[in-house]
């Protein structure tokens, strides 16, 4: 029988399709949770939040992702450096202020928060979003964000990525940091977060990039780094680390990358630190390190950059640099050391800048002995 002019099948088919369209939109808590996250940021150029209207906020709202099983806010993705085509076409970066209202932690199912690179948004990280329970990825880099790091931090199960880079925050860096037993990627540099790395930030054996650089962080360097058997990037520049350098740091199996550069630290380099096999960019300039610097050099030294300026360093510069696989940038200026530089690679192709201002240094690049 032919019902589709049957007064019965039209509004049958409306309430099907409503039904569909129900299951596959969000559902109206998230919908309010983002519309109060909204509505606590000001975006004046761009207009982005003009796609968040309507009854579904998984299709077609600037940088919301929904999951697909059961249509709730899953990431929440707003980058103002990006190659998003409104971005692009508008030849400019985004700009955003106001704050991150704690509405966000009524989105109880997000996996991914990025608000990213907008200069203005200003005020707290939420307490609340430690309590969200799938989060990996939280990454609020280039903002102005001030308070402190929330101290439930470590409630985070999955968190894999923490990013708070370029921001205002203080505060310590919270012990329970330590319980991110998923966390990779940690970028915390430029802010001004105070006091010392927790004891048992060792804990952290999935990390591979640890960036702490330009805070105000002090203390020494905590034993227990030496269990991070995939820390591959250790960035603590520019702050007030005090102590000597820990030998066991040279014998880090795949740390590639060590920046101490403008801090307290003081005492030798440890040979094994620059006779590593897989380090390839040291920077310990503008410490007070003294002694001589270890003649340990070999056919598996491969530095990239080699920044040893603006500290105590006497005695002679090392021979067996010139049996290095590879020397790139070298840097031995502003210290005490002495004597004939030697001959050959990688001495051939520095300038004289990489050993000015030492006692009695001679020989190319500087004037013969």
């Amino acid at each position: 029988m032919d019902t589709s002019n049957s007064p019965l099948f039209l509004p049958l088919s409306f309430l099907l399709f409503a039904i569909t369209c129900t299951v596959n939109s969000c559902p109206p808590s998230d919908r309010a949770a983002l519309l109060a996250f909204k509505s606590a940021l000001t975006e004046p150029y761009l207009n982005l939040f003009a796609s968040w209207s309507g009854p579904d906020c998984c299709h077609n709202w600037y940088g919301v992702s929904c999951d697909p099983t059961n249509s709730r806010v899953a990431d929440l993705n707003l980058r103002g450096e990006s190659e998003d085509p409104i971005l692009q076409k508008s030849g400019r970066s985004g700009f955003m202020s106001g704050h991150i209202s704690p509405s966000i932690c009524h989105l109880d199912r997000l996996t991914t928060i990025i608000i990213a690179d907008w200069k203005n948004i200003s005020g707290p990280i939420p307490p609340c979003i430690s309590s969200l329970p799938l989060l990996r990825i939280l990454e609020l880099i280039g903002n102005r964000l001030s308070g402190t790091i929330p101290p439930g931090i470590g409630k985070l199960k999955h968190l894999a990525v923490l990013n708070l880079a370029d921001n205002q925050i203080s505060g310590i860096i919270p012990r329970s940091i330590a319980n991110l037993a998923a966390l990779k990627h940690l970028d915390l540099r430029n802010n001004r977060i105070s006091g010392p790395i927790p004891p048992n930030f060792g804990n952290l054996k999935m990390l591979s990039r640890a960036l702490l650089g330009r805070n105000l962080v002090s203390g020494q360097i905590p034993p227990s780094i030496a269990g991070m058997y995939r820390l591959a990037d250790l960035d603590l520049s520019v702050n007030r680390i005090s102590g000597s350098i820990p030998a066991w740091i040279g014998r880090m199996p795949v740390l590639s990358s060590l920046y101490l550069d403008q801090n307290l630290i003081s005492g030798r380099i440890p040979a094994s630190l620059v006779g590593s096999r897989g380090l390839s960019i040291l920077n310990l300039s503008r410490n007070a390190l003294d002694g001589s610097i270890p003649n340990v050099f070999g056919q598996q030294s491969y530095f990239m950059e080699l920044d040893l300026a603006y500290n105590k360093l006497t005695g002679p510069v090392p021979k067996s640099l010139t049996t290095s696989m590879y020397i790139g940038h070298l840097d031995l200026s502003y210290n005490h050391l002495c004597g004939q530089i030697p001959a050959g690679e990688p001495f051939n192709h520095l300038e004289a800048s990489s050993f000015f201002s030492n006692d009695c240094l001679c020989g190319s690049p500087l004037p013969k002995c």
